[in-house]
């Protein structure tokens, strides 16, 4: 079969959140793009995986860019609201997810979505990637994207990537093992069974009514309940069903203890198409022996959410099972910065880590994470450096940036990375993972891609000032580049507090500073416009030096703990020393055991 040529300015392979991402920035700053996606759904790990329950950027003041817009796009378009779980606290259908994608792709007339397509080799003119051949397509390129899972791209145009563990003395991490041979060396267990983390391949439950049966789960041939006897040991079972709790009475299943992450033998995910199936083959059966532990267990009114995923012919997944596995690594490109642990953790005597500098001595921060540093290892405990705050209520991350050089392959031009597959260490990939974070990436490299464009230059000669107040002037969807954590992105003086530590990085820290700015005062600014319940009731606070907590005794008797997104809010919180009845506006979430303040008074 001959396939058919294209051209274009931007090429993105991969429809994962960094490459629907990184599509749709290009092409809204102008610039001629062509998709290229393997499955029928944009989105990755936000839709296609299943796993579709975020986690962190939570805070209103980091709900920024595509992330922000997404979010926006979710509680206008899912019915029931998104505050079902209490891993999460923005939870919806794959479905919804995938419809919001495909909208905005199909609403820009210079971007064009190919679906169904693997690449098969990376075109390179010297140190030059010029664009990608597939089954039934050549495009050629002047920037390629490589938004693929596993960055296939990498391999298929030989661009240096790491993949697996390095040492503490490689890049100074606290949490990176003293020696990847030594027999004495604590982490030589999880070191010898897992290359990468684990992924794990999603599935949904669905609750058919306490007197319903749902059909039964069948079981695959190698069944074996006990590796699954321990699950909800630590939580309980009505927590552990909660955990992911979607609309409609659906659960995603991404459990890590003894549930479904799936780990063995993992160089099989880069070890060509059969190994990938073998091991694909297995991720599922291992989900299916899940689900069928649980209707076993807890019930028959549980069963599969037969008609969660779209069915696709000759492809594994569907039904209730994801369509792909959710990766939590990649191969990571060798970049001209990488990403390590001491990047993604607070300062001294601070929340925030510090910005990233470059060498020129620019702030080149260009997309804000915060999730705390997750590693998944099935049977194994990884501990890891601290990274965690309590603020509104309740445990979240610190936050940290990234910079602009860990796009950028160190010595091949043409081409950015856009997903997990970033410059980033095995150690620091726990924190960066995470899916507001490479949506965050993917639109960062879009606007880059697409500048290149306009200024007729390689991605490692973009200026990174440019490419930042385009990200913050982006006129649908502003992205912070700064992690400020008590500035929403309505108020007046967001981008001008943005632009105070772009110019002046090292005196940043993630609260403001008075003196640096005016006195507008923003104690009562809110995010947007608050349509939740009023409630009267007792207000139980509880201090001690790292975090102030509180429960809420309604009058009906019933009690819940208050959290807060809201920075005016978390500022609120601090007044309330003694119990006291209080008013308060916000969302009860009864599975979670929370209810989510927007606005609180005493009385």
């Amino acid at each position: 079969m001959v396939s058919e040529m294209l051209t274009t300015d931007v090429l993105v392979v991969g429809g994962g959140a960094g490459g629907t991402a990184a599509a749709i920035q290009a092409a809204r700053r102008g610039a001629k793009t062509v998709l290229v996606s393997e499955l029928p759904w944009l989105g990755g790990m936000l839709t296609a995986a299943g796993v579709t329950a975020p986690d962190g950027n939570e805070l209103c003041a980091w709900q920024t860019g595509l992330w922000g817009a997404f979010l926006r796009a979710l509680r206008q378009r899912q019915p029931g609201g998104l505050d079902n779980a209490w891993v999460s606290f923005f939870t919806y259908e794959p479905q919804v997810g995938a419809t919001i994608f495909a909208d905005w792709v199909q609403a820009l007339p210079n971007l064009r979505w190919i679906a169904n397509q693997t690449p098969k080799a990376v075109i390179r003119e010297g140190d030059r990637i010029v664009g990608v051949r597939f089954d039934d397509y050549t495009i050629r390129a002047t920037i390629t994207l490589d938004g693929t899972e596993l960055g296939d791209l990498l391999a298929l145009g030989e661009v240096p990537y790491r993949w697996g563990w390095e040492t503490q003395s490689q890049f100074n991490e606290p949490s990176a093992p003293g020696s990847l041979t030594d027999p004495a060396e604590p982490l030589r267990p999880i070191l010898q069974t897992y290359p990468v983390q684990s992924p794990t391949w999603v599935v949904l439950l669905k609750d058919f009514g306490e007197d319903q049966t749902a059909p039964p789960i069948t079981p695959a041939a190698d069944y074996d309940s006990s590796l699954f006897d321990q699950a909800w040991a630590g939580c309980g079972a009505e927590a552990f069903m909660n955990y992911g709790r979607l609309p409609n009475h659906q659960f995603m299943l991404n459990w890590p203890t003894q549930g479904n992450d799936y780990g063995q033998d993992l160089n099989r995910l880069i070890g060509g198409d059969a190994a990938w199936q073998t091991w694909a083959e297995e991720a599922i059966a291992h989900s299916r022996n899940f689900a069928h532990y649980i209707q076993s267990t807890l019930g028959d009114r549980y069963g599969l959410a037969t008609e969660a995923f779209p069915q696709w012919p000759g492809r594994l997944g569907g039904g209730a099972f994801a369509l792909m596995p959710y990766y939590r690594e990649s191969r990571r490109l060798v970049g001209l910065t990488t990403v390590t642990e001491p990047h993604i953790l607070p300062q001294p005597g601070e929340l925030a880590a510090a910005l990233p500098i470059n060498d020129q001595g620019e702030m080149s921060a260009i997309a804000i994470g915060n999730y705390p540093n997750d590693h998944h290892y099935p049977g194994f405990e990884m501990p890891l450096a601290p990274k965690a705050m309590h603020w509104g209520g309740r445990w979240t991350g610190t936050p940290f940036a990234i910079p602009y050089e860990a796009l950028i392959p160190a010595a091949i031009d043409g081409l950015l990375a856009c997903e997990k597959n970033i410059a980033v260490s095995h150690i620091a990939n726990g924190a960066t993972r995470l899916q507001p974070v490479v949506l965050g990436l993917g639109q960062a490299a879009g606007m880059a891609a697409a500048l290149c464009i306009e200024q007729a230059c390689d991605p490692r000669d973009l200026p990174v000032a440019q490419m930042q107040m385009a990200l913050l002037d982006e006129p649908t969807a502003p992205a912070a580049i700064v992690p400020l954590i008590d500035t929403v992105p309505e108020h007046p003086e967001w981008r001008s507090r943005q632009l105070i530590f772009k110019t002046n990085p090292e005196s940043f820290s993630c609260y403001q500073q008075p003196h640096l700015l005016s006195q507008q005062p923003i104690a009562n600014w809110s995010a947007e416009p608050s349509t939740e319940t009023y409630y009267y009731g007792t207000l139980i606070p509880t201090l001690t030096a790292e975090k102030w907590s509180a429960k809420f005794h309604f009058s009906d008797g019933r009690t819940l703990v208050i959290v807060t997104l809201k920075p005016s809010v978390n500022k609120a919180f601090q007044a309330f020393t003694t119990p006291c009845q209080v008013s308060l506006q916000g969302t009860p979430n009864w599975y979670a055991g929370w209810i989510l303040v927007s606005q609180i008074t005493a009385i």
